[in-house]
């Protein structure tokens, strides 16, 4: 009887553990605050879904219904891609991300598209949508009735880029499903979403999708933000002819949402020959429906404890006059994920370093304001847009500088490589404001950071007397006294950095 008390201790602890992993198992998943799925392009199998039929706030993945219905239109005749639109008061009223133009500006549609998808441009899908439907109103009831048709029954639209409203909202199965019908219905246009890079003038904007180029055989679709949504990502990829569509709903990071999706994609790519080790889960139209309250992740993604502003463009590469900053690291436990082929295989890489690294050299694609242009005539209008670029950008940063320098501080401390930080005391109030201009115009963002030390290192070699009084002509006893003047101007940006 002795003898066998080990035996029974250890049958017990071994039920008691076996217990509490089944229970860990069919808890349910909308905790972990995340949405998972993996599906065959093709087929819509599902090979991997947890919370996917969560409601969810799209926030940019939006633009993939902004799109399909723009180009449907264009596919069926009742407009084309060279149809030019007008920006409206509306349209250029939209939050950043955006690209910034005035009101009256026209471009054509392909190239309100390319900007849309690339940049993530809030004031082009706009653009767009009064092109298509008229209004806001009207394009987005074009969006719920494709919406319907094409299945995707947990979604609803009331704008056409994603910006936070209450009645947007869509699931991790609805995206799946309008990512095939995206590679279904308009395979001729599939370019747009798998554009690496674009040049306006002199900003390049790298695809805030940060799987082009880097995870192989990658080849769409579309990021997004909001602080309710968390980092969201629609990717698709494919090998060997086999093609997956991975979507990431309410991750913490730009970089980990990539991750994820690569880490999801990697495994369907590895499932290819142990398909029958696996339960079936069906189709993704066949996925059940969760009727519940989407979940709202706006303490934790923007909440006091967050260190720095979130954006859709967290870690993009934004590159000016050609040259380009390397994307941020990965952070959190982000670093340990590695990728394995058919589990039988040593890790071959981590995803976070594969993430961090540069893209693929590529071309960026033009992208210009006005009709269609070939030859010369594209020449020139991108140089007038550059030009535009360089005479419009130190009279925002002049105004912006004398109106809220503390703000200009704070919010990009955190978004600014350390390698920013390193510049030296002298340098921080030339440095600072142009932080400050990048936040406020994401028009002007990509030209900065080639500029910002050399228009420090003119303000301290010729224009210290010039510039400080300047910088502070609210104050009237600066101007006074430009020898006191001088320690306040360099105090500000230490004490916010």
């Amino acid at each position: 009887m002795h003898a066998l008390r080990p035996l029974l201790r250890k049958s017990l602890f071994n039920l008691f553990a076996a217990s509490l992993a089944c229970a860990a198992l069919l808890a349910p998943r909308a905790a972990s605050a995340e949405a998972l799925l993996l599906i065959e392009a093709d087929s819509g199998k599902v090979l991997q879904a947890d919370n996917a039929t969560i409601p969810w706030y799209p926030a940019s993945v939006t633009k993939i219904m902004t799109a399909y219905v723009t180009l449907k239109a264009v596919k069926d005749g009742r407009l084309t891609l060279d149809t030019l639109l007008t920006v409206s008061p509306t349209a250029a009223s939209q939050s950043p991300s955006k690209m910034g133009f005035r009101p009256g500006t026209q471009l054509t549609v392909d190239n309100a598209l390319k900007m849309m998808m690339v940049k993530s441009a809030n004031d082009m899908a706009v653009v767009l949508a009064e092109g298509v439907g008229g209004s806001i109103d009207g394009f987005s009831a074009m969006m719920n009735d494709t919406a319907k048709k094409l299945g995707m029954t947990q979604t609803s639209y009331v704008n056409p880029n994603g910006l936070p409203a209450d009645g947007q909202i869509t699931s991790a199965r609805d995206l799946g499903i309008l990512a095939r019908a995206f590679l279904r219905d308009l395979p001729e246009y599939e370019y747009f979403v798998h554009i690496p890079a674009i040049r306006f003038g002199k900003r390049i904007t790298g695809n805030f999708n940060k799987l082009i180029g880097r995870y192989p055989g990658a080849d769409g679709f579309k990021t997004g933000f909001i602080c309710a949504s968390g980092y969201n990502l629609v990717a698709s990829a494919t090998r060997n002819g086999r093609r997956l569509i991975a979507v990431v709903l309410g991750a913490n990071s730009g970089t980990a949402r990539a991750v994820k999706a690569a880490q999801l994609l990697e495994r369907g790519f590895a499932q290819d020959n142990l398909t029958w080790l696996r339960p079936s889960l069906g189709t993704v139209d066949n996925l059940v429906p969760v009727d519940a309250s989407p979940p709202n992740l706006r303490d934790e993604m923007c909440g006091p404890n967050r260190k720095r502003p979130a954006s859709d463009d967290d870690d993009a590469l934004i590159a000016a006059n050609g040259g380009a900053t390397g994307s941020a690291s990965a952070t959190g436990g982000e670093a340990q994920v590695t990728f394995f082929t058919a589990g039988l295989q040593p890790p071959l890489m981590k995803a976070s370093e594969l993430m961090a690294s540069a893209p693929a050299a590529t071309e960026p694609v033009l992208v210009y304001t006005g009709p269609t242009r070939t030859g010369t005539a594209l020449i020139a209008a991108v140089a007038a847009d550059a030009d535009q670029q360089t005479v419009a950008k130190p009279r925002g940063k002049k105004s912006r500088v004398a109106k809220k320098p503390d703000a200009a501080d704070k919010p990009k401390d955190g978004n600014k490589d350390a390698s920013k930080e390193s510049t030296t005391a002298a340098a921080k109030p030339a440095a600072k404001p142009e932080a400050k201009s990048d936040t406020k115009s994401d028009a002007k963002a990509a030209a900065k950071p080639a500029g910002t030390k050399h228009a420090a290192a003119k303000h301290d070699a010729a224009a210290k007397p010039a510039e400080k009084p300047a910088a502070s002509g609210d104050q009237a006893p600066k101007p006074a006294k430009p020898k006191a003047a001088t320690k306040p101007a360099a105090a500000k940006p230490a004490n916010n950095s």
